[in-house]
């Protein structure tokens, strides 16, 4: 009588492999809901220090500030920031930074959401006596 021997045996198993996939598959699926935000957010910070970085920028007042950010917004297809509630104008002595902050609030799952907050500022170069 031959003994075989046994090979250890290696791999995942079918209920191990599905849920692995299912694991991978509910952070793609979160990840497919947050990116569109995130990218948002960085077009709109790219938008921001363009906006600052503009000759006129020191000098420009509130007001047309966000009519460039609008403008800029409306290209760049971000749409989360309304310039008139969420972008302010900080003077701090000299110094000119243009702020927005704002929040974003989107479905998840059924009744689930995120929420993510961003706040940003942008210092402008020079002085300049624009006015809120």
């Amino acid at each position: 009588m031959q003994m075989q021997t046994m090979k250890a045996q290696r791999g995942i198993t079918l209920i191990g492999f599905i849920m692995l996939l299912a694991v991978i598959g509910v952070f793609l699926f979160v990840g497919f809901k947050l990116f569109p935000v995130y990218a948002e957010y960085y077009s709109a910070v790219t938008d921001l220090k363009a906006s600052c970085k503009e000759p006129d920028a020191p000098t420009a007042n509130l007001q047309q500030m966000r009519n460039k950010l609008d403008r800029r917004f409306n290209i760049s297809y971000v749409d989360s920031i309304d310039t008139k509630k969420d972008v302010k104008l900080v003077v701090d002595g000299d110094k000119r930074m243009l702020n927005i902050k704002y929040e974003v609030r989107k479905p998840l799952i059924y009744n689930l959401d995120f929420v993510a907050k961003f706040d940003v500022t942008e210092h402008m170069i020079g002085g300049g006596t624009g006015g809120q």
